[in-house]
């Protein structure tokens, strides 16, 4: 083996854990990903499933020359509750029992969300990567790649000697990022060491408060590209997932330099001093439900263009379980009419359109078994499409990947005319071909309704401006209103829940 032809042990945990959604179980990763051995490298050169990192990763190194892969296991969930704490059990035995199996290794790529926990550990991918340090020793060089939405501890960071996370948001550059870690892989094989500095700050930004193309957030990121000059290898600064209510929840700044502690440390403070400085413009004020409508309204009537509301309190992508209907009752009842609403969840309901068949009307019941958020609701509706729900995306953090969503149906409901598209399996509607496959026109409809929280940005660009935006203010399992939750585990003092939240 050795430098020459490297052999790289890889593994990833994609989930991220919303403490207030139910817990997250085996088959909600099966219905996703669950890659074990070599079948992660055939996956990974061919058009997948598989996180995007993956792919990325493999092409780089692919590119840079001769290496072997030793793939460990892949699994991804849809956002959701803590992992059942068996499962994560079973997970770390098979993690380790591949690794040592696989022995020796050179070095260790680790494609994790970050923002994982289990119902029995609320550091779980801490655990992983502690786990895995032990395994292979202090000398072999492990390269981590995160979401932006992760939740770093000083236990990951200790056993890592790179995290690097994504910097777009909606999430865009998940390849690229995996072409760093490759690429610092390759150095640190041919002798570079890495020096790290990491800062935790009080700071847990609602995740509208997170995107990068403007806002606080994305000042914060063009400043750490701006300071990432030699020696400093990397910054990336993490807005974390508050949703996970734990302590290590909070904005992080993680730097990695060429050996030199002091400008790690140095570019880290600059960092965390400037977001100090801006925190008050981590808000963000949403539309009310009654605007929102009345916006509809003006939009159909064509007295202003075509819209997006975004149900960011019922975002799949965050765990909520995409099956609120606050929005979809309003619209319905103003009959208000040329708007599309999607992907609402409901596996019942797809299966009785299934049932019925392309054309039959039927009565649609949504939510027959409702929940806190999750409120009933009926209407007369007609099967306008059937899809297995499977398809390659288009454009955005989809583009090129493979989707899932089950077996799915296009609803038109009675009077209102609104079009619905229903499908088995959470996911949030980021991708336009979630309704094109559906004989959808999105170019002719006067407003969408969008169950996510931005990644639909990147998405649905081609149609909608952001002019064009509309968060809207409902209750649900990811409403951005951080004092709606009863925090049990979260650290407080906090910015911006409360008021009196220090750094020094």
């Amino acid at each position: 083996m050795g430098t020459e032809s490297p052999r790289i042990a890889i593994l990833g945990l994609h989930l991220e854990a919303n403490a207030f959604a139910p817990p997250t179980t085996r088959a909600d990763f099966e219905a996703q990903c669950w890659e074990e051995g070599e079948t992660i490298s055939r996956l990974a050169r061919d058009v997948s499933h598989l996180p995007s990192e993956l792919p990325g990763f493999y092409a780089r190194m692919d590119e840079t020359g001769p290496w072997t892969p030793a793939p460990l296991i892949i699994i991804g969930a849809p956002p959701g509750g803590p992992i059942e704490q068996a499962l994560f059990l079973d997970f770390l035995d098979r993690v380790r029992n591949r690794l040592v199996a696989a022995l020796p290794v050179d070095a260790v790529y680790v494609a994790s969300h970050g923002a994982s926990s289990a119902t029995g550990d609320e550091d779980s991918d801490g655990t992983l990567l502690a786990m895995v340090r032990q395994i292979v020793g202090p000398a072999v060089p492990i390269v981590v790649t995160h979401d932006l939405h992760c939740n770093v501890s000083e236990r990951l960071v200790e056993a890592a000697d790179s995290v690097i996370a994504y910097r777009t948001n909606p999430h865009v550059d998940q390849r690229e990022r995996a072409a760093e870690a490759a690429d610092l892989l390759r150095a640190m094989l041919a002798g570079l060491r890495t020096a790290k500095a990491f800062i935790r700050m009080p700071i847990a930004p609602p995740s509208v408060t997170l995107l990068t193309a403007d806002g606080p957030y994305a000042d914060l990121i063009r400043l750490g590209q701006e300071l990432t000059t030699d020696p400093i290898l990397n910054i990336s600064v993490t807005g974390g997932f508050v949703f996970a209510d734990i302590p290590k929840c909070g904005m992080t700044i993680n730097v990695t330099s060429r050996g030199d502690q002091e400008a790690a440390d140095h570019a880290a403070q600059q960092i965390a001093r400037a977001a100090w400085a801006d925190r008050a413009r981590y808000r963000r004020r949403l539309t009310p439900l009654a605007d929102a409508v009345d916006l509809a309204r003006q939009s159909a009537s064509g007295a202003i263009k075509p819209i997006i509301l975004a149900d960011v309190a019922d975002n799949p992508g965050g765990g909520g379980r995409g099956n609120t209907t606050w929005l979809l009752a309003a619209l319905h009842e103003a009959m208000v009419p040329g708007f599309v609403l999607g992907v609402f969840i409901d596996p019942d309901l797809a299966a009785d359109a299934h049932r019925a068949g392309a054309g039959a009307h039927l009565h649609a019941v949504f939510n027959r078994a409702e929940s806190a958020f999750s409120k009933r609701f009926e209407s007369g509706a007609t099967i306008e499409k059937l899809t297995g729900g499977t398809d390659i995306g288009r454009r955005g953090s989809s583009a090129g990947k493979r989707f899932n969503m089950g077996p799915s149906a296009l609803l038109r409901l009675d009077g209102s005319g609104l079009r619905v598209v229903v499908a088995s399996l959470r996911r949030q509607l980021a991708e336009p071909r979630m309704l094109e496959m559906h004989d959808i026109d999105i170019a002719l409809a006067r407003c969408v309704v969008v169950k996510s929280r931005g990644h639909f940005r990147a998405g649905f660009d081609e149609f909608f401006d952001g002019d064009s935006i509309f968060e809207v203010d409902t209750p649900g399992l990811t409403s951005p209103v951080l004092a709606n939750f009863a925090w049990r585990r979260l650290q407080r003092p906090i910015w911006p829940l409360d008021e009196d939240a220090r750094w020094g």
